[in-house]
């Protein structure tokens, strides 16, 4: 026998999909077990041996895959799309299944990683990891740089009080352009962030996502090596 694990893991190590999209299929009765409706999370599981089906295919180990893209504006952070808009899997010649880590809005740019490997997206997700990401963002009008500082300072947003880490112009001289630190991940949280204090973000490029750069152009993807996996989890497990 093999080890056994939650199916919400197992579908995910399978590179289907991430823990939390399993979660939804399982409340949604898309997935079995050996022929049977799953109807618990807590469903644990031996790949090795039992059968596991989301909408009737099988699902198998794969092996993993890691790719860093250097995403352009114009393509949606998901697998698919109700509104038929093109998505990050678009640009990538894979074979395997794989999906995004995180998101970036479809009109922002910069570094976003796609992988089949379910642990090590939740590792970059995960808040208490607070793995750092940079942005460059281009404001619709002139800032002073102490009335920016309140950001790190902090303010409450949605409830809850949330800061940059850093925040400083591109030059001395630009009031418009800045380069912002954070270890945040929620949906739209930089343009919401300058939103707050009356700013509203006409570009952002995500220029760094844990130690991964855009150090490849706009559109083009790369495989990130074991290594780069290995110091990642050295670095913030």
């Amino acid at each position: 026998m093999g080890k056994k694990i939650r199916i919400n893991k197992a579908i995910s190590d399978c590179g289907f999909c991430s823990r939390r999209k399993a979660e939804e299929l399982i409340s949604q009765k898309r997935v079995t077990l050996n022929g049977n409706t799953v109807n618990s999370l807590a469903t644990l599981v031996d790949l090795d041996n039992d059968i596991v089906e989301v909408d009737g295919e099988t699902l198998k180990l794969k092996s993993k895959i890691y790719i860093l893209l250097n995403k352009p504006s114009g393509y949606v952070s998901t697998t698919s799309d109700e509104k038929n808009r093109k998505t990050v899997l678009d640009l990538i010649k894979v074979k395997q299944r794989i999906y995004p880590v995180g998101r970036l809005d479809y009109d922002s740019t910069g570094v976003i990683l796609l992988t089949n490997d379910g642990d090590f997206a939740n590792l970059l997700l995960h808040p208490k990891n607070k793995i750092p990401r940079v942005y460059k963002v281009r404001l619709d009008k002139s800032a002073d740089l102490d009335t920016l500082k309140q950001l790190e300072r902090g303010i409450t947003l949605n409830n809850k009080k949330s800061k940059f880490e850093k925040i400083y112009p591109v030059s001395r001289s630009d009031k418009i352009n800045f380069y912002v630190e954070c270890i945040e991940g929620r949906n739209h949280f930089v343009k919401n962030m300058f939103q707050k204090i009356g700013f509203r973000v006409l570009k952002l490029h995500r220029e760094s996502f844990a130690i991964f750069k855009d150090d490849i152009p706009i559109g083009a993807y790369r495989y990130i090596t074991e290594n780069e996996v290995r110091k990642v989890k050295s670095l913030y497990v």
